[in-house]
């Protein structure tokens, strides 16, 4: 990985130190110019059409497994959840198991099931934020039509064991639905290997993209569960006065979405692609490895768990002990030009693979 070539790809680089990618991605150059050459393409159609949806669940289907036409093309993470609990056919009784805290739209579309007699339960998390498989495992039982959970949880980073919770549900014949808002693009999912039937994601974050694009995954099995909520145009066949539903997961896409934003994504997906999600994941722990001993060596509280590897990502948060001093120092990055989030009394460090070493030291000399 050339780390220079990397880096003159993203202008903000040379403007700020970036650790904030959990946030939002910074534009990359590849995506302003595509996104150009399909404004120029619309000026001038006479070539035809400028994007064509399949080409996002082309690159999608290559960078997370499945098959393209297993993607629907949605704005949002909470439209593809919200998508999935509208469209299950729920009874009074059913219960749907996450475990709590989770971010708001892996939580709001199932709580709304609410009002149809759906119970919520919500598995605990352990002291040190982490999530044990066993505390959703006993929440589980013949009346779990959904087990619901984050790849990577957005307030504390960890990585929870996909494979062995979506076994889990599996065994009581439950859907296992993932929020990978997170975590697509930065650490490696298989959504064979993680037993994934439904997941939902943004491209704004770690997929390189922009506000307004997302995808919603549904496996052959799961799409046979879950209706069409909104279909249009592009839902199915195009007969007059008939509704021809496809029978993947197209049936889930509406009307016309904001090709522009979706045309200017491919080129941040070809860019993880041609970088690697493995190599991805190895600098996002290298990153936090230098950010935890720092982080120590200060006596900050890390409230990421930390305590074994594989459940780590390139999130960090750390506390400050007071909403004032967190608000402070916080002040203080961004007076640097050090970009991070604040959340609370947290601090959210979030860098990415065109990150430095230096500058992450630069952090630690701040902090």
């Amino acid at each position: 990985m050339d780390i220079e070539k990397i880096r003159s790809l993203f202008p903000i680089t040379k403007e700020a130190i970036y650790l904030n990618s959990a946030s939002k991605a910074p534009l990359s150059t590849l995506v302003q110019d595509r996104l150009q050459t399909y404004l120029k393409a619309e000026s001038n159609p006479v070539g035809g059409k400028a994007f064509h949806r399949n080409e996002i669940r082309v690159l999608l289907s290559r960078l997370l497994g499945g098959l393209p036409e297993e993607y629907a093309l949605v704005t949002s993470t909470g439209v593809g959840m919200g998508i999935v609990a509208q469209g299950m056919d729920f009874k009074k009784g059913d219960n749907i198991v996450i475990p709590e805290r989770e971010h708001w739209n892996n939580s709001f579309p199932w709580l709304q099931l609410e009002k149809k007699g759906v119970e919520i339960r919500f598995a605990k998390i352990n002291a040190d934020n982490s999530i044990d498989p066993e505390a959703i495992q006993k929440l589980i039982d013949y009346k779990t039509r959904v087990v619901a959970i984050a790849a990577v949880r957005f307030n504390s980073g960890f990585r929870p064991n996909l494979s062995v919770i979506g076994k889990i549900a599996h065994e009581k014949g439950a859907l296992f639905v993932v929020d990978v808002a997170q975590a697509a693009g930065m650490i490696p999912i298989d959504i064979e290997i993680d037993q994934i039937d439904v997941m939902a994601g943004c491209g704004f974050k770690w997929l390189l993209g922009m506000h307004g694009t997302g995808f919603l995954y549904v496996n052959k099995k799961a799409s046979k569960m879950i209706d069409s909520v909104l279909p249009g145009m592009f839902a199915a066949d195009t007969l007059y006065d008939k509704f021809s539903c496809y029978d993947d997961s197209r049936k889930y896409e509406t009307g016309t979405i904001a090709y522009s934003l979706f045309s200017a994504w491919s080129a941040g997906l070809e860019l993880i692609l041609d970088v690697g999600v493995k190599q991805i994941y190895e600098k996002a722990l290298e990153n936090t490895d230098l950010l935890i001993d720092g982080l120590n060596e200060k006596g900050y509280k890390i409230v990421t768990p930390i305590r074994k590897r594989e459940e780590r990502t390139a999130i960090v948060h750390f506390s400050t002990g007071s909403l004032e001093s967190a608000n402070t120092l916080y002040q203080k990055f961004n007076a640097e030009k050090v970009l991070v989030t604040l959340q609370g009394i947290n601090i959210r460090v979030s860098p990415n693979f065109f990150n430095m070493k230096e500058e992450i030291r630069v952090f630690l000399d701040l902090a």
